[in-house]
């Protein structure tokens, strides 16, 4: 018995070393040395993929995965790995497997990569640090750990823009983690700060801190805010769209945005619980936030004709469904915001990772330059469409469970005006996104051709370690939606994660 508390202590810490380890390894590495930092990173991540496994099944079987350090009265530092945690790490250890391969090949030949790739390391043993954490004061330290680790990243280029758009994410994501510090420090005061709980652990103090709670809630919501990119708090994200292309698929599928997100899950559900916040009455607001935010983001993104920025708009979008499905308070909703977590982010990746191939190929960066698309790069374009259409809620792909059950779960808590908004925002999806598909497969190709083409007359269409992992995570798109109904599922995991830790 004693040996198996061992195992179930150290796992959490193991899984995160397994990047933390690699990451400090890479940043010693020359440049030159080529082999050996692939090694490093493919490494990490084969044995994160492997302890990750072993948390899976142990949770499924009922195991608690817990460690435990001394830190702050009444606050110590706590890893628990439990089936909310393992959705987004999941998550987060699969995209880093094909972020990393994308990453090898985008950034072939140029400098710094050691720096790269040790700092992509820290991100990933950052988020997954947040997601195994097991109070707020544990999840504080990693969440301001993300922001050191993800901005040298954002400006890894080094040019003017870069700089800027670095220091403006700086601006935002210190000030929400000083926000987010002023909430945890105000409920540390009132309760203290124990351990996540399934259903919240304030319900039987409201009486006495109403008020405090109240404060406390916005002050915390305010501080995820920012990185979870709901407005007004949201701008960082399309500046940050100057960082290479796989930081910007890190930055909105892999890490930050759902740090975030994951952020508010944790505070409704397992801070202060669906019954405390209806009482204190912070759901409807926030509500009425993410449902602004939704369509906001939506009618922005249809002005971008950079394709990135309109992607980065269509990010702030889609990540409010998340706030949405969370601040509705129902069971079939939260099934929806949690699903949501991991198909935004396969769908999401998929279209960072064809951006990047349209603008590494051919130098496309603009929606004008996208005519005849589909006859140079197929299969890049086919891609492009899974997670296009995915993000519009087309049938069978991921987006398409997501927004069904956001939609039910609405009708489930009387509120049918949301499913209103929802509608209002996937006719906008699709009024930003069609046009895209339309110009890739039926516009017109440049009569000379495209001016820049790295990869004519080659093998692939590209290089492969571009293409690869676009069509691995476009094609995961269409299975989670498939198969959508088995217990393995995302879909799946999901309502499991629902019936142990929300439903009282």
């Amino acid at each position: 018995m004693s040996a198996l508390l061992t195992w179930t202590s150290a796992l959490p810490v193991l899984i995160i070393l397994s990047s933390l380890i690699p990451g400090l390894l890479i940043f010693a590495t020359p440049e030159h040395a080529r082999t050996r930092r692939t090694v490093l990173n493919l490494t990490g991540i084969v044995v994160k993929l492997i302890l990750v496994g072993l948390m899976l099944r142990g949770v499924s079987q009922g195991l608690e995965f817990r460690f435990e350090l001394n830190f702050l009265p009444l606050a110590p530092l706590v890893l628990h790995g439990d089936a909310l945690s393992l959705q987004f790490i999941t998550l987060s250890s699969i995209l880093w497997l094909a972020t990393t391969i994308y990453a090898i090949g985008y950034l072939e030949g140029s400098p710094l990569r050691s720096r790269f790739f040790g700092y992509f390391s820290l991100c990933v043993s950052a988020t997954v640090g947040l997601a195994l954490a097991g109070n707020l004061v544990t999840f504080l330290l990693f969440y301001e750990l993300l922001t050191l680790s993800t901005f040298p990243l954002v400006v890894h280029r080094g040019t003017p823009a870069a700089l800027r758009a670095g220091r403006v994410y700086l601006a935002y994501t210190l000030g929400g983690g000083a926000l987010l510090l002023m909430g945890i420090a105000l409920l540390h005061a009132l309760i203290a700060t124990p351990d996540f709980v399934p259903g919240g652990y304030l319900l039987q103090h409201i009486d006495n801190y109403s008020l405090g709670f109240q404060v406390a809630f916005v002050l915390m919501i305010a501080g995820l805010g920012v990185k979870a990119a709901l407005i007004p708090l949201h701008s960082w994200l399309p500046q940050a769209m100057v960082a290479p292309a796989p930081v910007s698929a890190l930055l909105h599928a892999v890490a930050v945005v759902k740090a975030g997100a994951f952020g508010i899950i944790r505070v409704v559900y397992d801070v202060y619980g669906v019954e405390a916040s209806t009482l204190l009455s912070l759901t409807q607001p926030l509500l009425w936030l993410a449902a602004a935010t939704m369509i906001y983001a939506s009618v922005r993104a249809l002005q971008q004709q950079d394709i990135k920025r309109r992607l980065a708009f269509s990010t702030v979008s889609q990540v409010s469904y998340i706030t949405l499905g969370v601040a509705l308070a129902g069971p079939v909703a939260a099934v929806g915001a949690i699903v949501h977590l991991v198909h935004q982010g396969l769908m999401k990746v998929t279209l960072f990772f064809c951006a990047g191939n349209f603008a590494e190929t051919l130098g496309i960066h603009k929606v004008q330059e996208m005519d005849g698309l589909g006859k140079r790069m197929p299969w890049t374009m086919a891609a492009f469409s899974v997670g296009a259409l995915g993000m519009i809620g087309v049938p069978p792909i991921a987006g398409f469970i997501s927004k069904m059950y956001l939609g039910m779960g609405a009708l489930e808590v009387d509120q049918p005006w949301v499913v209103l908004v929802l509608a209002g925002s996937a006719l906008l999806n699709a009024a930003y996104f069609l046009p895209l598909l339309y110009r890739g497969w039926f516009g017109k190709p440049p009569a000379k051709g495209w001016k820049e083409d790295n990869f004519y007359g080659q093998r692939f269409e590209t290089h492969w370690m571009l293409l690869i992992p676009a069509l691995f995570t476009a094609v995961l798109s269409i299975l989670v939606g498939v198969f959508a109904g088995s217990i393995f599922s995302p879909l799946g995991w999901s309502e499991l994660i629902v019936s142990r830790e929300f439903v009282q």
